[in-house]
């Protein structure tokens, strides 16, 4: 009577006990998968245009969330984003073997290693493995080094060979100072056993090793760092010199929650309302959704319970839509799936009516450079740069992406003091530089805007005598013309101090390029005098050359693009600035008879130096003959027509915009390539379940996405038969949080849970700029959708550009427009 007794005990144990997860495999996407945990080794590069992008090597997406990244041989225990990187030139993988091999060179070193990643146990191991040893210049500097996301692991805690550490929330981990004069971080702890994060079972990764590992901060050195595991490569070995298994806690049961995509702004009562519904491919939670009305009493009524339908696999989820365009009748709502409720989201007849305030009222007045800029008790910015500019050297190949040439091509030397560029112009993102092709692109977009809808909004101070903004406080005139005059000023200037647009101004070096805080506090503010010691004052002048450069080699594509803006800022600004509007037209017309005169000046590099040359001169002329309705210009379009109809889709919304002023018969030459455009919109609007173009390289693409809405509503406008305005509202629903990975708006400050943490010039704190626009969801390939919003320095995800600004501006007068309908 015992043994039944034994076996119900044994059974109790054995049915009690949790199940075992499978061990990671390398899947046919090229990346080790186990439930809830992914290990990726160089599915992605680090960056082409900016280096060390945090996307690259050994990397591990754990329960839904990148945990680590850069698992690479580098040179340094913490390296920054300028810091030396190798360089890949293989990269297999066997499914059926399970293995995956890198191979990688530092070339100034002679120095060649492959990566082997295989399964081990629970985890993978990864090895680096040398044909012959370190090169001597290299011993004591290269290591393996694993970097994990800091806010993955704030407040928790790591053993090395089982004694007990804490992750630092604020970087204070002990420094040396090199024999260079350099600072470099010393070890938080050392082992062979690293367990980091314990206590909790989502983060918990073990890493081990036969040779000492050590733990360092990355973010005593900048604070855009991570934590890092280091080991060293020894010298005067071959073969397997490093040998890591790294080993993720995983969990047999784990189902990422069910992420109910939706506009955190809201609908319009007769506007299409469909939520997205993105689900764990493990996930079976029940297929209808409800959608939930909030009472002033704060009681939740069920209005509308529905199927969901499925719409297909898009990357690494599955997906349903919950439609209720049913629901018409204005109020708060919250959509709930299984477990999961959104936040609050309205019904509403003017959902968009203000959604484009803060960017006007408050991002672009931060933006503004050579300005003081305040906002009540707080002070953005000082009055930044009033010691632009130096002539940049020749032949400098500098950082993000400006360069010049063997010349000047101006009338001042290297390092020798530009006068008259110190005002106007914006800055152009989570940095101070000021980018031409950037800044002549918010001007067009401010016109556009303001021609289309007449926005006389006065909400701030803006006095370009006084140097002065103060946002929050009307000054009786429109803000929106304001900012049109101050972009103008700026590239006025520069025609007015070299005789043609510059490429831009940017800092000398990554030490002042890399500056957080107040832009005043980057340079003293008086003009370089190389006659004065450094340090030492005269005036408006001093010897310390501090001063940003201005990169000013000719390029037809920028005085094109600059003229384009010029003409259309002097439409906007007649009336309200005369004297100006009469220079930046008398500009317009004559560098435009200048640059036709002889063949293009193409100098390209980067995004510096203007877009391709027929979308330049396309846009001159565009804006030209909308300004002067002088048949010349019209004559050219046609001339240009052939080549722009082969690149139709970036001059879309110019050629439909300048259609009304060309001749009878243009429309009819452009109407096929819109009929070929229309059927590229059917695709990319059918190939993931929101509708719009989602970009998958470096930068995410909330751009991307605007420039679609905006160029079908300009199509719409000349052919309604063919281009539909459905894009338009996508749009606006993808920015608002309509998107895949998560359902924060990407949008500052705008729809009930937005982007509260993002790389502005305020990153350091963790905060935002209200009205701001970050690029979004970056897919890292293969198929990982990815926002953070607990880690503000990724830039791909999270840098405002000052050119998202306008034309978020446009798209939701747009969308507003749509929604009232005709009056």
């Amino acid at each position: 009577m015992r043994i039944p007794v034994l076996m119900s005990a044994l059974c109790a144990l054995v049915c009690a006990a949790p199940a075992l997860s499978e061990p990671l495999k390398l899947n046919d996407k090229g990346y080790f998968e186990t439930r809830g945990v992914n290990v990726m080794v160089f599915s992605n590069w680090y960056d082409g245009l900016f280096s060390d992008a945090k996307i690259s090597g050994v990397e591990i997406i754990h329960q839904g969330v990148r945990t680590a990244t850069n698992g690479d041989v580098r040179l340094m225990p913490t390296p920054g984003q300028w810091d030396e990187i190798g360089q890949m030139s293989d990269r297999k993988f066997d499914p059926a073997t399970g293995i995956i091999e890198t191979t990688l060179t530092y070339p100034a070193y002679d120095f060649t290693y492959v990566m082997r990643a295989v399964p081990k146990g629970d985890g993978v191991e990864i090895t680096i493995n040398l044909d012959k040893p370190l090169p001597t210049a290299l011993e004591g500097r290269a290591g393996f080094n694993l970097e994990f996301l800091p806010s993955a692991y704030f407040r928790k805690s790591y053993m090395a060979d089982a004694k007990g550490g804490g992750f630092p929330l604020y970087p204070s981990g002990p420094m040396k100072t090199l024999s260079d004069g350099k600072t470099e971080p010393l070890p938080l702890a050392s082992g062979r056993s690293f367990v980091l994060a314990p206590e909790d079972a989502t983060r918990r990764v073990t890493v081990t090793s036969a040779d000492p590992i050590n733990l360092y901060d990355g973010r005593n050195q900048a604070q855009n760092g991570w934590y890092v595991l280091r080991g060293l490569i020894p010298a005067g070995k071959t073969g397997a010199v490093i040998s890591w298994t790294v080993t993720p806690n995983s969990d047999p049961n784990w189902v990422r929650p069910a992420m109910i995509a939706h506009s955190q702004l809201g609908y319009a009562p007769n506007a299409k309302k469909v939520a997205v519904i993105e689900l764990d491919r493990n996930d079976t939670s029940p297929a209808s959704a409800r959608l939930l009305e909030v009472s002033p009493d704060g009681a939740i009524t069920p209005v509308l319970t529905a199927e969901t339908k499925p719409w297909g696999q898009y990357l690494r989820y599955d997906y349903r839509t919950f439609d209720f365009s049913s629901v018409s009748k204005p109020g708060l709502y919250v959509i709930e799936y299984g477990s999961q409720r959104t936040s609050t989201f309205r019904i509403d007849p003017a959902i968009y009516a203000e959604a484009w305030q803060p960017t006007l009222d408050v991002f672009m007045p931060v933006q503004m450079d050579h300005m003081f800029v305040n906002e009540a008790y707080r002070v953005w910015h000082g009055d930044p740069h009033r010691d632009d500019a130096l002539q940049a050297p020749l032949n400098q190949d500098h950082i993000d992406l400006y360069a010049s040439k063997d010349t000047t091509d101006t009338r001042f030397k290297p390092f020798e003091h530009i006068p008259g560029l110190n005002v106007g112009g914006w800055l152009d993102a989570g940095d101070f530089d000021i980018r031409t092709q950037t800044n002549y692109g918010v001007v067009r977009s401010l016109v556009e805007t303001w021609e289309l809808f007449g926005i006389d909004r006065d909400q701030t101070t803006i006095d370009q005598d006084r140097r002065y903004v103060d946002i929050h406080v009307p000054d009786g005139q429109a803000d929106m013309l304001q900012q049109i005059r101050h972009g103008a000023i700026q590239l006025i200037a520069q025609f007015d101090s070299v005789g043609h647009a510059i490429n831009g101004i940017v800092e000398p070096d990554v030490a002042q390029y890399t500056h957080l805080g107040d832009a005043v506090t980057k340079t003293d503010g008086l003009i370089y005098d190389p006659s004065l010691k450094p340090g030492e004052v005269m005036g408006n002048r001093s010897g310390t050359r501090d001063d940003r450069w201005a990169f000013t080699n000719r390029s037809s594509s920028l005085n094109y693009g600059s003229i384009a803006a010029l003409a259309a800022s002097s439409r906007a600004l007649r009336g309200f600035d005369d004297p100006l509007a009469d220079k930046a037209l008398g500009i317009a017309t004559r560098v435009w008879d200048e640059e036709q005169s002889h063949p293009p000046v193409i100098f390209q590099h980067g995004n510096t130096t203007g877009g391709p040359i027929l979308n330049e001169e396309l846009t001159a002329a565009v804006e030209l003959l909308i300004t002067t309705r002088d048949a010349k210009y019209a004559k050219r379009i046609e001339a240009l027509w052939p080549q722009v109809e082969k690149a139709f889709p970036p001059n879309a919304d110019l050629i439909a915009k300048v259609i009304p002023y060309m001749p009878k018969g243009f429309k009819a030459k452009v109407r096929p390539a819109v009929v070929a455009y229309a059927a590229e919109v059917k695709k990319m609007s059918a190939a993931n379940p929101f509708g719009v173009p989602i970009t998958e390289a470096g930068w995410a693409g909330s751009g991307r996405v605007i420039d679609f809405g905006l160029t079908n509503a300009w199509l719409n406008t000349q052919f309604p038969d063919l281009i539909g305005t459905e894009s338009v509202l996508a749009a606006v629903e993808f920015l608002h949080g309509n998107h895949p990975g998560s359902n924060v708006s990407f949008v500052s400050g705008i729809g009930t849970v937005s982007k509260e943490v993002a790389y502005g010039n305020n990153r350091a704190d963790f905060s935002f700029i209200a009205g701001g626009v970050v690029p979004g969801v970056l897919i890292l390939k293969p198929d990982f959708p990815e926002n953070k919003e607990d880690w503000p320095f990724l830039w791909g995800e999270n840098e405002y550009v000052i050119s998202q600004a306008p034309i978020y501006i446009q798209l939701v007068h747009r969308a507003q427009k749509l929604v009232e309908g005709p009056k």
